[in-house]
C-alpha cells in the first residue's frame, strides 16, 4: 500500500505535503497534468486532447482525479465507477481487482480511469492518486501506453490534489480571459514551481479556453514568463458536445468545429514533440489583484 506520510520535502516554506511511494513513478509514457479553476473546462480540454493524441496514433490513458468522476464520460459515454468505489466494494483488497473493473475503453481506443476520491471532508486525494497508479502498474497497464493525462479538479488546495505533479513531465493550466481563472492560474503556477524543486514536472504553458479574446491571459503570461499554447473559443458546439456525451471530434462538421479539432491536434502534436520547460514566476496575490483589470 502507498506510504503516505506528512513530510517537509522542500516544496516551499512551511510545506507539509503528502509523499507517494518512490517506486510508483510512471515510466515510458509522456505524462501531462491538467489544472485550472473549477468549471473552466479542464475535463473538456483533457478529453478532447486525449482524443486528438489518439487520432495522431498514440496510445492514451486519461485519469480523472475528481470525486465527481465526470472527467471521461465524453470519451466513454457513461459515468464510470471509480477506483475508490471498486476498492471499497472489495474491502480494499486491491489484489482482487481486475483491470476491467476500473478501466474502460473510450473514443478511438482511449483508455479511461476515474480515480474518484474519499468522501467529502475525509481522507486525502493523494492517497487516491497513489492507489490508482499502483493498480495500473500492478496490472502492467502503463507498459503499452504512450500518453497519460491526469485531469485534476479545481485549484491546487492541498498536497493531495498536487499529487499528479509528482508523476507528470509537463503541467498545463486551463484558463479563461477573466479575473477569476487567471487569479487561480497564478496560484497553480506557484504550486507547479514548488513541486518542480523535487520532481521532474515542469510547466508547459496555458491553454486559453471559453474565451473570444486572450489579451489578459497574454498580458499575464508576458509578465510572469508563461506561454499560451492554444486557444479554444467559447463555442456553443463545445458546450453541446458535453450534453451529447461525446468529444468535439464526434460532432457535426462545421468550419468552426473543424478549426477547434485542428487546434486540439496541433496542441497534441506540440506536446508530443516536447515543449520547453518554463520558469514562470507567479505574482503575490495583492500584486496580481492590482495587475488585472481596467483603470
Amino acid at each position: 500500500m502507498s506510504t503516505l506520510t506528512l513530510e517537509r520535502p522542500g516544496d516551499g516554506e512551511g510545506s507539509v505535503q503528502v509523499k507517494l511511494d518512490s517506486g510508483a513513478k510512471i515510466g515510458g509514457a509522456k505524462v501531462f497534468a491538467v489544472y485550472g479553476k473549477g468549471g473552466i473546462g479542464k475535463s473538456t480540454t483533457s478529453s478532447n486532447l486525449s482524443a486528438a493524441f489518439s487520432l495522431l496514433g498514440q496510445r492514451v490513458l486519461q485519469i480523472g482525479c475528481d470525486p465527481k468522476h465526470d472527467s471521461t464520460f465524453t470519451l466513454t459515454r457513461k459515468l464510470m465507477p471509480t477506483v475508490i468505489d471498486v476498492l471499497e466494494a472489495n474491502d480494499f483488497h486491491h489484489e482482487e481487482l481486475r483491470p476491467e473493473d476500473y478501466m474502460f475503453e473510450g473514443f478511438n481506443g482511449v483508455m479511461c480511469v476515474e480515480a474518484g476520491g474519499p468522501p467529502a471532508g475525509t481522507g486525502c486525494g493523494g492517497y487516491v492518486v497513489g492507489q490508482t497508479v499502483k493498480l495500473l502498474k500492478q496490472h502492467h497497464l502503463l507498459e503499452d501506453t504512450d500518453v497519460v493525462i491526469f485531469d485534476v479538479l479545481g485549484d491546487v488546495v492541498c498536497g493531495g490534489f498536487a499529487a499528479p505533479l509528482q508523476y507528470a513531465e509537463r503541467a498545463l493550466v486551463v484558463a479563461a480571459n477573466d479575473f477569476d481563472s487567471i487569479f487561480a492560474m497564478n496560484r497553480i503556477v506557484a504550486a507547479i514551481k514548488a513541486k518542480s524543486k523535487n520532481y521532474e514536472v515542469r510547466l508547459a504553458g496555458v491553454v486559453a479556453n471559453r474565451s473570444r479574446d486572450t489579451d489578459e491571459i497574454d498580458r499575464f503570461a508576458g509578465a510572469t514568463g508563461l506561454e499560451r499554447l492554444a486557444h479554444f473559443p467559447d463555442l456553443d458546439a463545445i458546450r453541446r458536445s458535453r450534453l451529447k456525451k461525446c468529444t468535439i471530434f464526434e460532432m457535426e462538421d462545421t468550419p468552426e468545429i473543424e478549426a477547434v479539432r485542428n487546434e486540439y491536434k496541433r496542441l497534441a502534436a506540440m506536446l508530443w514533440a516536447g515543449t520547453r520547460p518554463l520558469e514562470a514566476n507567479p505574482m503575490k496575490d495583492r500584486d496580481i489583484f492590482e495587475f488585472l483589470g481596467f483603470e
